[in-house]
């Protein structure tokens, strides 16, 4: 009998023949031989419960979690991993005989990722943005040991309150920039990461940046994997910047995901062609 996975998207999701991430974390089963299939399944946030309790039932090896379901979710668990209950969403959920433990693989998928280019530890991190995929990579950087992780974000309250989580929680000192107008990145600033939506497809603006301060050597990261070369990536690279971009951290997070509910390390190689594919 197979496994199965899926990701609870809201009920505004796209259909699982557009959501690359089906076809990603397919394409890796078929090719480790894994008899899994992952579905995309669009839960309407009042209906979450009722989708916890089937995947129960059906003994699914657990699944995804997507926006707006990351909070949510988390009255339905029985236990978070360090990391997940310090940035305080889930995205990924293992079911272990209907027990449920939360992870937030987000900024995993981030950190692993970097690591093929710099090791984190003891560099100091920019950070632009404060939602969601901010507050994991910032959580997450801090954990394997970053120095320094400065927020910058045009909302002062939401700034403020993640980078005094991360000054809280972990050992990285933490602080708070306002973000009015080009934002002019600080000498000895190691790696620079827009966090934010902004250059997602069809855009093709680039976050508000003074590019003649971002100096030759530094890491300039994307979260945004559609294009996978953004502006803001193309303008750091000809500042002589090394660019990251999201298609690492989307791979490496399905690398995880796929980890925690199978024991198994799938094929990166066999992930980011599909996902370039589907792109």
């Amino acid at each position: 009998m197979p496994g199965f996975l899926a990701d609870l998207t809201g009920s505004f999701a796209t259909s699982a023949a557009q959501n690359p991430t089906v076809a990603v974390m397919e394409a890796a089963y078929v090719h480790a031989g894994l008899d899994i299939r992952y579905i995309n399944c669009e839960v309407p946030p009042e209906r979450l419960g009722d989708a916890v309790r089937g995947a129960i039932g059906m003994g699914w090896l657990g699944f995804n979690c997507s926006i707006p379901h990351k909070i949510a979710i988390l009255d339905y668990l029985d236990e978070l991993a360090p990391s997940a209950e310090i940035i305080g969403a889930v995205n990924c959920v293992i079911n272990d005989d209907g027990r449920l433990t939360g992870e937030n693989t987000d900024g995993q998928g981030f950190v692993n990722a970097l690591r093929t280019i710099l090791d984190p530890a003891g560099k100091r991190f920019v950070i632009l943005g404060a939602g969601g995929a901010a507050r994991a990579i910032a959580v997450e950087s801090a954990l394997a040991g970053a120095a320094a992780v400065e927020i910058v974000n045009r909302t002062p309250s939401r700034g403020q309150a993640l980078a005094c989580l991360v000054s809280d929680r972990t050992a990285a000192n933490a602080g708070f920039t306002e973000w009015t107008g080009a934002y002019a990145v600080p000498d000895g600033t190691d790696v620079l990461v827009n966090a934010t939506s902004i250059g997602f497809h069809p855009s093709t603006q680039s976050p508000d940046v003074d590019f003649a301060t971002v100096h030759p050597g530094i890491v300039v990261a994307d979260v945004v994997a559609n294009p996978p070369q953004t502006e803001f990536l193309q303008r750091a690279l000809e500042r002589g910047a090394q660019p990251l971009q999201g298609l690492g951290m989307l791979v490496n997070q399905a690398l995880t995901n796929a980890r925690l509910w199978t024991g198994r390390d799938l094929d990166a190689g066999v992930m980011r062609r599909a996902l370039e594919d589907n792109l």
